[in-house]
C-alpha cells in the first residue's frame, strides 16, 4: 500500500493547480471544451513566437512588445506567421501594447462589438501566458471581489491568517505579477471602482487584518474594458480615470475590413463548435455586413438613400452571430448549405429587439432599399418579408 506522503504527492501532482498536470488536462481536454482560453487555443503560435524573439523583453512578460504586436495582428515574425486576432488600425495595438509596458493601466473603450474583450485575452495571453485573471464588472460587484475573501470556517477556527485569506484576481495578479482582466468596469458602482485608485497608484494591496501589505511584483498591470452603450454605465471618477491610458476601438468604417474580420470568425467559430454546416460564402457575409452597416449609418453605402436606425447596436459582433446561428440551421435543418432563409431569422432576431419601432423600421428598409436592388437581394428580401 502506498504511503501517505506518497498518496499526497500523487494527488498534487494530479491536480490542474500543478504546471505539468495543467498542460496534460488542457491538452486531454482540449477536444472536449466548449471554448479554450486563447493561450491553449494559439501555444503553439506563442511558443514559435517566444522561441524566436531575441528582442528585449519588459520584466515579467514572455514575449517582446514586437512579438506581441506579431502575434496580435498576424504580422510575419522572424520566419513565424501567426493568425491574425485583430484586424484593425495597428497603431491602436501598438499604444495598447507599450500601455502596457509603463506603470499605466489600459482602458479600452468603444461599443459593443468592437472586440474589446477579444483583445484584451490575447494581450494577456501573449505578454503573461494566461488570460484567465479576470474580474467580471457588474452592478452587483462589491470591493472583496477586487481585494480578497476569507474562508469563513477557518476564520471562526483560527482567527485571520494568510491560510484563512482567499486571494481574488487582483490579489494573485499582483504578487505573481501577471495581467489582470476587468470586463466592464463601468458597470460597477462608483465607490467600487475607486478600490483601484490605491492599487493602481501604490502598486499595492493594504490588508489590514494581518498588518499586511501585498507589493505588485514587476509584470502585473490591469487591462479593463468599458462599454459605450451600455445601460446602467457609471461615471469613472476624475482619480480614477488618471491612472489609465485610454484606447477607444472604433466600429470598422468600411465593408471590405468588416466582412474580412466577420468572415475569419464564422469560420473559427464553426470549427470549434462542429457545426455540421459549411461556413457561408463571401456574398452572404457582404450582405449581412452591408445591412448592418447602412442602419448604423442611417443611410446606403452609396450614400443616396436615408434609412431609420432601429435601437439596436447592430455591431461586428453581432453579425458573426447572425451567421454563425445560420451555420447552425443549415447544418441541423438544412443540407449544410447557408441559405438566404436561414439569414433572415438572424437578422430579424438581430434588428428587432425590444421597441416595437424596430419592426417598422426594418420594413421601411426591406420595402425601400432591398426590395428596389434587383434580383441578386431578391432571395433575401423574400425571406426576411415571410418572417415578419
Amino acid at each position: 500500500m502506498a504511503s501517505k506522503k506518497e498518496a499526497s504527492r500523487s494527488a498534487e501532482e494530479a491536480s490542474p493547480a500543478h504546471p505539468v498536470a495543467a498542460s496534460a488536462v488542457a491538452t486531454r481536454l482540449s477536444s472536449t471544451v466548449l471554448r479554450e482560453p486563447a493561450e491553449v487555443q494559439f501555444r503553439q503560435e506563442l511558443e514559435d513566437l517566444a522561441a524566436m524573439d531575441t528582442y528585449e523583453r519588459p520584466p515579467g512578460w514572455r514575449l517582446s512588445p514586437r512579438a506581441v504586436l506579431a502575434y496580435i495582428c498576424g504580422k510575419e515574425f522572424k520566419g513565424v506567421a501567426p493568425s491574425p486576432k485583430y484586424i484593425g488600425n495597428e497603431r491602436l495595438v501598438e499604444i495598447a501594447i507599450a500601455t502596457l509596458a509603463t506603470d499605466r493601466a489600459l482602458l479600452l473603450i468603444g461599443e459593443p462589438g468592437t472586440a474589446k474583450s477579444w483583445l484584451s485575452e490575447h494581450l494577456a495571453a501573449a505578454i503573461c501566458g494566461t488570460s484567465q485573471l479576470l474580474v467580471q464588472g457588474t452592478a452587483g460587484t462589491t470591493e472583496d471581489q477586487i481585494r480578497y475573501t476569507w474562508n469563513y470556517a477557518m476564520l471562526l477556527a483560527e482567527g485571520p491568517s494568510l491560510r484563512a485569506l482567499v486571494p481574488s484576481p487582483v490579489y494573485r495578479c499582483m504578487t505573481e505579477g501577471k495581467l489582470l482582466r476587468f470586463e466592464e468596469l463601468t458597470r460597477c458602482p462608483s465607490e467600487v471602482q475607486d478600490t483601484l485608485i490605491t492599487l493602481l497608484s501604490e502598486k499595492m494591496l493594504a490588508v489590514p487584518e494581518l498588518g499586511l501589505q501585498v507589493q505588485a511584483q514587476r509584470g502585473f498591470n490591469l487591462i479593463a474594458t468599458a462599454n459605450t452603450r451600455d445601460r446602467g454605465v457609471n461615471e469613472m471618477s476624475a482619480a480614477l480615470k488618471r491612472r489609465f491610458n485610454m484606447v477607444v476601438l472604433p466600429v470598422p468604417s468600411d465593408l471590405k475590413t468588416e466582412v474580412e474580420i466577420v468572415e475569419r470568425r464564422v469560420a473559427e467559430i464553426g470549427r470549434a463548435l462542429r457545426l455540421p454546416a459549411v461556413p457561408p460564402g463571401r456574398d452572404a457575409v457582404t450582405k449581412v455586413v452591408q445591412i448592418f452597416q447602412e442602419l448604423r449609418r442611417g443611410q446606403t453605402l452609396d450614400g443616396k438613400n436615408k434609412v431609420k436606425s432601429p435601437s439596436g447596436v447592430l455591431s461586428t459582433a453581432e453579425a458573426i452571430s447572425v451567421l454563425g446561428n445560420g451555420m447552425a440551421l443549415a447544418g441541423h435543418f438544412g443540407d449544410g448549405a447557408v441559405t438566404e432563409k436561414d439569414l433572415a431569422a438572424g437578422i430579424l432576431g438581430a434588428i428587432i429587439k425590444d421597441d416595437v419601432r424596430d419592426e417598422e423600421v426594418f420594413i421601411e428598409y426591406l420595402e425601400n432599399i432591398l426590395k428596389k436592388r434587383g434580383t441578386e437581394w431578391g432571395g433575401l428580401y423574400r425571406a426576411c418579408k415571410e418572417l415578419l
